[in-house]
């Protein structure tokens, strides 16, 4: 998939573990650890507009477009 979902980058730099912002955005742990491990297939705009809020971040913060060459090669 040519999106990438730095979640885990954005936490880190704001100090956040997973466990605290899953309570802060009302989203269960299962559901945040998907999307923080870039294996989520769709994120709501609800969700993407709260951990926004909760992290003082932009979308584009979060989510990242890479090509397909890249992505592919990455894997």
């Amino acid at each position: 998939m040519a999106i990438r979902i730095n979640l885990d980058v954005v936490m880190a730099r704001r100090k956040k573990g997973l466990t605290e912002l899953a309570g802060e955005i009302d989203l269960t742990l299962a559901n945040l650890s998907i999307l923080k491990n870039n294996k989520a297939k769709a994120v709501r705009f609800s969700t993407l507009d709260a951990l926004c809020r909760a992290l003082d971040c932009q979308p584009g913060d979060i989510l990242e477009y890479v090509s397909e060459e890249e992505s592919d090669y990455e894997r």
